[in-house]
């Protein structure tokens, strides 16, 4: 193996850890977000607007967490097919 492959190999393998590396950081906020509406909910579901905001924040929650979802494997999927063509 040439020392160039060897840094294209080590290149993509960084690539790929810094993309799970993203995914975890989209499920941590998501679960920030299921959390604070959860919490809304718990302690202050008998006011209306707070519902309401506990409600986005669920919705928010799910929401990014499907994008982080949908962009970690449209990246992985781009990177395998780039392996694939060498």
């Amino acid at each position: 193996m040439a020392l160039s492959d060897l840094r294209d190999t080590l290149a993509l393998e960084r690539t790929r850890l810094a993309n799970e590396r993203t995914l975890l950081a989209y499920v941590r906020t998501a679960l920030s977000l299921l959390a604070g509406g959860a919490v809304l909910f718990q302690f202050f579901s008998t006011h209306p607007p707070y519902v309401i905001v506990a409600w986005l924040l669920m919705a928010s929650g799910g929401a990014v967490l499907l994008l982080g979802l949908l962009r970690f494997l449209r990246v992985r999927a781009h990177l395998n097919a780039g392996t694939r063509e060498r």
